[in-house]
């Protein structure tokens, strides 16, 4: 078997991870995984500076892992940087389960020294099992494909590098190097749910299927590519059937009729402009209709003109303002463009003034995009009081046209974001979120 030091460096490389000239904030629990993880690091010569948190959980044992990283830290002669939390108190204020309690004090705490110290990355030490729970675990919650796949190994800002690594990898090339490490009782209990897929669910389908563990491994890295694969493809063979005419896009009927799978392509081709999964059929029906006859959305209006299909915004349609019904995943406007998909709150905030995520739980349908106006207010994201869009224009020091040029986007009346500028407070991402939207301008 190849070094595992050397398909470290590969996998970083492959995947663009990071290089020696970024910082590196190592999560050093001190388990086997975050020992090794630091091994590796320090061995190819990357810059590191350690994060331990002590979550108060454990007791004793909760100390003497802070104790054993402190020691660890001061033989390798790195910046370590340690943090308790009151995790039972902070689960208990905020209605969390006392792992997502952790999991986002943890994070908030690494991002804050993030931009305290000027670093790059978080790397974390999820190996490649780690992932394989996570899909299992995110097959029987119900996500699709970017479920499936697991963790990724870039997410922003947080890298994890030992995603090719077994667990029983690890735990040799640890016996090969005398890397010594500390081990968390809680590990071996099933009161968690990773845990019990790990102690219970596993072991029980590797009695039926003796390589599971092997094969679904594999097939993260399918799932993925698998993704990938199917944009790109839908991609090209729209670029094949549509073609531009100023504001109208133009489908030629039989050309359409032969493509398929023809379910798919007119989902993907239609969609995008608030066509409906329930439409697919009426649109089929217009291929067999004879010419003017037509199917609408909320914004656009599909026309069978002889031997084509013309796709055209409505003639009445209010340019200042667009209705995005549920499920929608791209809207154009005449501020742009704007593209709407779910996003796993667990793969932390995104910083882009191009981007919102919202809570999704907190949204109602349809929303409205539309062109901001006097009297407009909303709560800034990090205040707890309203401010008028015009005041917070002039704090923003926005230009007059540039005042122009705004959009908002609306949920039940009350504004979730100011378009490439700042989301409502109101509709942030929580701890508890289960669910967000990413929206970007584009």
């Amino acid at each position: 078997m190849q070094d595992l030091l050397l398909r470290y460096r590969a996998f970083v490389e492959k995947e663009k991870l990071f290089s020696r000239d970024h910082s590196l904030l190592l999560a050093l629990s001190g388990g086997l995984d975050s020992c090794i993880l630091l091994h590796l690091c320090v061995a190819l010569g990357y810059r590191v500076e350690l994060a331990h948190c002590n979550f108060g959980l454990r007791g004793a044992e909760s100390d003497r892992d802070e104790s054993f990283v402190k020691e660890l830290a001061s033989s390798y002669g790195l910046v370590l940087h340690m943090k308790r939390f009151e995790t039972e108190a902070y689960a208990e204020s905020h209605k969390l389960s006392i792992q997502e309690a952790a999991r986002y004090l943890r994070y908030a705490w690494f991002r804050q020294l993030l931009r305290e110290r000027s670093l790059h990355r978080i790397v974390t030490a999820h190996h490649a099992d780690d992932n394989v729970e996570t899909s299992l675990m995110n097959l029987f919650k119900g996500t699709g494909i970017s479920g499936l796949r697991g963790m990724l190994p870039l997410s922003g800002d947080l890298a994890r590098p030992l995603l090719f690594a077994t667990r029983t990898e690890l735990q040799s090339y640890a016996e090969t190097h005398g890397i010594s490490h500390v081990e968390d009782s809680s590990n071996l209990s099933a009161d968690y749910t990773r845990n019990y897929f790990r102690l219970h669910v596993i072991p029980l389908i590797e009695q039926a299927y003796p390589s599971a563990l092997a094969n679904l491994r594999g097939n993260l890295q399918r799932f993925r590519e698998t993704e990938m694969l199917y944009r790109e493809a839908v991609a090209q063979r729209i670029r094949k059937l549509v073609r531009e005419q100023g504001d109208e896009r133009h489908v030629p009927v039989e050309a359409l009729r032969q493509m398929q799978p023809r379910q798919t392509l007119l989902f993907e081709l239609f969609h995008p402009y608030g066509f409906t999964t329930g439409q697919l059929a009426e649109i089929e029906k217009l291929m067999d209709s004879e010419s003017g006859r037509s199917v609408s959305s909320a914004t656009h209006r599909l026309i069978r003109n002889r031997n084509w299909f013309i796709l055209t915004r409505h003639d009445s349609l209010d340019h200042s303002m667009v209705m995005i019904p549920e499920g929608r995943q791209e809207v154009e406007f005449p501020g742009g463009r704007l593209r709407l998909s779910q996003y796993d709150p667990k793969e932390g905030i995104i910083r882009d003034a191009s981007t919102a995520l919202v809570d999704a739980s907190q949204l109602n349908y349809p929303l409205m995009l539309r062109r901001w106006r006097p009297g407009d207010y909303f709560y800034p994201l990090g205040m707890r009081k309203k401010k008028k869009l015009a005041r917070f224009f002039i704090d923003e020091k926005l230009s007059q046209t540039g005042k122009e040029k705004i959009w908002v986007i609306e949920s039940g009346e009350r504004i979730i974001w100011v378009v490439g500028m700042r989301i409502d407070d109101r509709f942030r991402i929580l701890p508890s979120t289960r669910e967000a939207l990413r929206i970007s301008l584009v």
